[in-house]
């Protein structure tokens, strides 16, 4: 096992704190093999931690901290808290978007961005946020996605992972209105979709990542009678990968691709329902969102802050597991990149 001043340093974020965020944290730190897997921070506001340990009905040990300059210099393996005073209690009511909740967890994002830039951690999980309470505060974005882009200064092409189990997928446009879906399908954004979860599998762990691509009409455009999409742009666009030594295949009908999953590591659909829908169907309480195109890997359970039993101590922490597990894989290899250079 690595030591500690090997394991990757992961930020802990509690999420909108209407939510279920801060009781699924207590049910992740309070299994001691999750402690193990890293040098964990945990970022946000007492009063909320306080209330969702109670609510899940566990109490986890930590260990305060000043600052995220002190953070690589624990070796204690007991996870550290940097409190943070983004919002009083009492004016977050539980179950309801505000744009109070909205600012505290844009807040402590923003802190641990920085910190990230900073080469202080290496990697950020975060339980659920609320777009509309976000939004509600002033972000500017579509997402959150675009928010971090923003703060890591990047401009490249970013895109969003989710995964469940051994299964990835990324798309070539998110949150856009429908209407608009068809301009988002061009060969370079294809090419940019499949390369980036290629290499995003490889910082994971998968040595030869296998990558389907999705077509976008029906029946996969029957030979250009449905739509001529695949013929004149994503079958060039997977020709112009296989050349350039990805390991991709397709376009395959979307009705039947992940019919295929069991041969591939991940599938690059055209828009967001179109993976969305098979992802959550095949197992929507244990799948996990990635951002994808970050110079952090930055993930997140791939469900919502689900107001409806917050409070409740029935959220199930399976995906809270898993979004923390591959941002310890995936941090781990952004460790060793970082130290090498």
């Amino acid at each position: 096992m690595a030591t500690n001043l090997q394991k990757p340093t992961v930020a802990l974020v509690l999420g909108d704190p209407a939510g279920i965020g801060a009781e699924l944290i207590a049910k992740l730190l309070a299994q001691s093999d999750i402690i193990e897997q890293a040098n964990i921070v945990l970022v946000g506001d007492p009063w909320l931690w306080e209330d969702g340990q109670t609510i899940a009905g566990a109490r986890v040990e930590t260990r305060p901290v000043a600052s995220f300059d002190h953070v690589r210099q624990t070796t204690h393996g007991i996870p550290l808290f940097l409190a943070v005073d983004s919002v009083p209690q009492g004016v977050v009511p539980r179950s309801v978007a505000s744009a109070a909740g909205g600012a505290s967890v844009l807040k402590i994002l923003k802190m641990c961005l920085d910190a990230a830039s900073a080469g202080l951690i290496d990697a950020i999980c975060f339980a659920p946020l609320n777009k509309q309470s976000m939004k509600m505060s002033g972000m500017p974005f579509s997402d959150e996605l675009h928010f971090f882009a923003d703060a890591l200064n990047v401009n490249s092409y970013i895109c969003e992972f989710n995964t469940l189990g051994d299964l990835w997928t990324s798309r070539i446009s998110s949150h856009i209105p429908f209407q608009d879906i068809c301009r988002y399908v061009t060969k370079d954004r294809i090419k940019d979709a499949a390369k980036l979860i290629h290499d995003a599998l490889h910082s994971a762990g998968y040595d030869h990542p296998r990558v389907a691509i999705a077509a976008l009409n029906p029946h996969g455009g029957d030979g250009g009678t449905c739509g001529r999409e695949e013929i004149e742009i994503i079958a060039p666009a997977v020709n112009e990968l296989r050349a350039k030594g990805y390991p991709v295949d397709g376009p395959f009908p979307a009705d039947t691709i992940f019919l295929k999953a069991r041969d591939y590591d991940a599938i690059v659909t055209m828009y967001h329902d179109q993976g969305q829908i098979a992802i959550k169907l095949l197992g929507f309480e244990k799948g996990v969102t990635i951002q994808g195109g970050l110079p952090i890997p930055i993930t997140t359970p791939a469900h919502g802050t689900a107001f409806d039993i917050a409070g409740q101590n029935k959220a199930n922490v399976a995906a809270m597991v898993q979004a923390f597990l591959i941002a310890c894989r995936m941090g781990a290899t952004h460790r060793a990149k970082t130290s090498a250079t």
